[in-house]
């Protein structure tokens, strides 16, 4: 009983959240990958709207303040942190995973009108859309957040930083808390 009433992360535990978001980006590109086939088997029929649509609500916008969160709130105290106590690994990762957020915007950026057009009824032809790369980079990006960066930042920022960064997340979605 208890399974159910455990509730998903919050603004108030925001690397746990950080880290949620990352598994609904995996279910999105998961989804991602399926839309092709379906395409070949059915067209642009409404389930092929309906799935391009809620690709594109997610990735314009919790996908967008996803990267906001990381870049300009997260990865900021991170690259403080392992300065002060030299930790070289930790500041190569954080620019690599800036470099990665600039390779995944211009990927979406790529793949949006495909989306935009499936969404709005149009003809895709599946074998043009550039799903791939853009699965295959969150595919290389998610593990170095979720394996190396979250638990880095659960370990080294203080409570107080954790809360600074839930209530920016927050007050970036107009969620007052």
């Amino acid at each position: 009983m208890t399974q159910l009433l455990t509730s998903a992360p919050d603004f108030r535990h925001a690397l746990g959240l950080l880290g949620a978001c990352h598994r609904r980006i995996e279910g999105f590109n998961d989804l991602l990958l399926r839309l092709p086939t379906h395409l070949d088997s059915h067209g642009t029929d409404p389930e092929a709207m309906q799935a391009a649509e809620r690709i594109l609500k997610y990735f314009d916008t919790a996908g967008q303040h996803h990267h906001e969160d990381e870049e300009q709130d997260l990865f900021p105290m991170v690259r403080e942190a392992a300065t002060q106590q030299g930790n070289h690994e930790i500041l190569e990762i954080l620019d690599l995973l800036l470099a990665q957020h600039r390779d995944m915007m211009q990927a979406w950026q790529d793949l949006r009108p495909y989306l935009l057009a499936l969404s709005q009824g149009g003809h895709v032809e599946p074998a043009t859309m550039p799903v791939e790369r853009f699965v295959s980079l969150y595919r290389q990006h998610v593990p170095l957040e979720d394996n190396l960066l979250l638990p880095y930042a659960a370990k080294t920022l203080t409570p107080v930083q954790v809360e600074a960064l839930g209530n920016t997340m927050a007050a970036r979605r107009g969620v007052e808390l």
